[in-house]
Parts: structure tokens; C-alpha cells; sequence
């Protein structure tokens, strides 16, 4: 049966990926993006998902716009929160700013959409929550304090909302992509990207839509009796 999707941060790199997979399998898709309008505007056009802008940062705004979507969808079937951000600093150096920042987006935007879609999902005992973390959120990442410990974060609420929601028929996973290809990593040199891929068993960098397979079986019923997983999708970096 086709599927009620909720994707965070959809507009572009794993996001879009994962707009553009559920889409091909026939499920309706509704994704909420930030700032990036033109991206998120030939996105929905393309595929026919819906756009919805939001400053996920916000507790209300997050609220507003699971509400919204599922108006438009009649209810969310899957929540999966992929919005996030990165940034590149010494430890010494991470502002109070930058700090509070990277927690409300990566992490707060996460477990306030959590909360508000568990709503519904509880009353119809059945749902799916899939957190996108990081492969730093297990290991730690040095001059990414602050997002290691926000990705570390998703992965503490993934086993935790997974005991509490599992009686309701509900399941929470989480994957930690490794180095994808995406924009986010645009800021690393050729030499960078490429001293990472040998550092990968699997020699290569990854792409998006390898993580939006992940994502869609465990959305899909062939892992109805999967949860409290932390996946890693990182050729085995992480190893």
C-alpha cells in the first residue's frame, strides 16, 4: 500500500534523493525545506512531491508545518528527519551562536517533528520514524564538535523513542551515511574527497541514493520488526 511520507530538508543531496526514491515507488510525498526556493521549486515540479518552506529551528514553525503537511497528505505514514547542517571549526572557536544552531536544526527539529507526528501515529498504532545521523555521530569527528554531538544526539532519541513508541506499532531507525557526494561536502578540496574515499573500504565516496534505499526499506513492511537500529551507510569508514 502506498505510503504517506514526511521528509525534512528535502530540497537538495539526500534529501532530494529521498523525495525522488518514495516518489518513484508511488507513495505521496511532502518535504520541508528552508532557504534553498529555486532548488525545492524544480524538485516539486519535477517529481510532483509538495514543498513546504519552514525554519525548522523553531518549535512552533516545526508544529505548523507537520500540521500543514498532513492536511494536505490526510496524515503522515513516515516521518523522516534529514534537515541538518554542518560547520567546519575549532572547538575553541564554535560560538554560543553556532552552537545553539546546529542543536536546534540537527537535533530539536527532529524530536519536535517526532513529537508531533507520534500523535497521529499513536492513535492509528502504526508508523515509521527514520532519523538521518552521521557516521561523526558514532565515532566523533575532530573540528565538528558540535554536529558530532548533535548527530550523536539523533542516536541516543532513535533507541530511546524506540522502546517508548514500539507498543504503539511504531518503529524508529536511524542511518549514519558515511561520505556522500552531496553539497554538503562541497567545501572539502579534491585532495580531501579523495584521501577520504581510500580511507573507505569500499574505495569510493557514496551516493544520495544509496542512503534513500536504505531509508525506503525501512519505511517499507519488509521491516516491520526492525527498530532501535543505528545503520551505518559508510562502505565501512566507520569500521
Amino acid at each position: 500500500m502506498n505510503k504517506k511520507i514526511l521528509i525534512t530538508g528535502g530540497s537538495r543531496g539526500i534529501g532530494a534523493a529521498l523525495v525522488r526514491k518514495f516518489i518513484s515507488e508511488g507513495d505521496r510525498v511532502a518535504f520541508i525545506y528552508r532557504n534553498r526556493h529555486e532548488d525545492a521549486e524544480k524538485l516539486s515540479k519535477d517529481t510532483g512531491a509538495l514543498a513546504f518552506c519552514a525554519d525548522l529551528s523553531a518549535a512552533s514553525e516545526c508544529i505548523k508545518a507537520v500540521n500543514t503537511v498532513s492536511e494536505h497528505l490526510g496524515g503522515i505514514d513516515v516521518l523522516i528527519n534529514n534537515a541538518g547542517i554542518a560547520q567546519f571549526s575549532l572547538f575553541t572557536d564554535i560560538s554560543d551562536e553556532d552552537w545553539n544552531s546546529m542543536i536546534a536544526i540537527n537535533l530539536s527539529a527532529a524530536f519536535f517533528c517526532s513529537r508531533e507526528c507520534a500523535k497521529q501515529m499513536i492513535s492509528k498504532k502504526q508508523g515509521r520514524i527514520i532519523n538521518i545521523s552521521s557516521m561523526w555521530g558514532i565515532t566523533g569527528a575532530s573540528c565538528e564538535v558540535h554536529y558530532s554531538a548533535s548527530k550523536a544526539g539523533l542516536i541516543g532519541m532513535t533507541k530511546a523513542l524506540a522502546k517508548e513508541l514500539g507498543p504503539s506499532n511504531i518503529t524508529v531507525n536511524c542511518i549514519c551515511p558515511g561520505v556522500i557526494e552531496t553539497e554538503m561536502n562541497a567545501h572539502l578540496s579534491a585532495n580531501d574527497l579523495s584521501a577520504l574515499a581510500e580511507e573507505t573500504p569500499l574505495c569510493r565516496l557514496g551516493k544520495p541514493e544509496e542512503v534513500a534505499d536504505l531509508a525506503f526499506y525501512l519505511a517499507s513492511d519488509s521491516a516491520s520488526f526492525i527498530t532501535g537500529q543505528i545503520i551505518s551507510a559508510d562502505g565501512g569508514f566507520a569500521v
